[in-house]
């Protein structure tokens, strides 16, 4: 009970100068005057405190979606883009593939190809040296023969058998030469 005469006591000794003012000593401040200052600063402040955080708040939560919204976007457009990156790739890589066979076939067959021209004029080469080799067999005989003819005829005929006979290989050497 001393405290509550105390205070009234006290409230004797103030000044009734009319000045407001806060006192600053915790101690010596009524805590009822305290409790209504700060009542008064939470009830007005809270709405303007919780006003401007609810509208940062909001505010943060659009830009975040608008954001999302955008990433999203971008993400999608991406995909696409690897997606047809892809689709590319896999063509070029098929007609790649494709073009090497081809091109692996065409030298192929361009080889197989020359290799028969080549085939060919081995063979064209080895049937005229054989003609060539046949037909001076040909003649060296021939030539051996009408020798040899002829020192048989010159040792066993006389002239005028010599020169029937001598008349008679002219023609067919005659005849000979118009069949080549």
């Amino acid at each position: 009970m001393k405290n509550i005469t105390d205070s009234f006591f006290c409230l004797g000794y103030w000044p009734s100068a009319g000045s407001f003012g806060f006192n600053t000593d915790i101690l010596a401040t009524n805590p009822i005057n305290l409790s209504v200052v700060l009542g008064v600063l939470v009830f007005f402040g809270k709405g303007v405190c919780a006003n401007n955080r609810k509208q940062k708040i909001l505010k943060t939560i659009r830009n975040s979606e608008e954001l999302r919204e955008g990433a999203i976007e971008q993400l999608e457009k991406a995909r696409a883009r690897l997606r047809k990156v892809e689709t590319e790739a896999d063509r070029f890589r098929v007609n790649g593939y494709s073009e090497i066979e081809r091109e692996k076939l065409n030298l192929i067959n361009s080889i197989y190809t020359t290799l028969e021209q080549f085939e060919n004029y081995k063979n064209e080469t080895i049937r005229f040296e054989q003609q060539r080799a046949i037909n001076q067999v040909r003649q060296r005989i021939f030539q051996q023969a009408l020798e040899g003819a002829l020192v048989t005829l010159n040792s066993c005929l006389n002239n005028e058998l010599h020169l029937r006979t001598i008349s008679a290989n002219i023609g067919m050497f005659g005849s000979m030469k118009e069949i080549k």
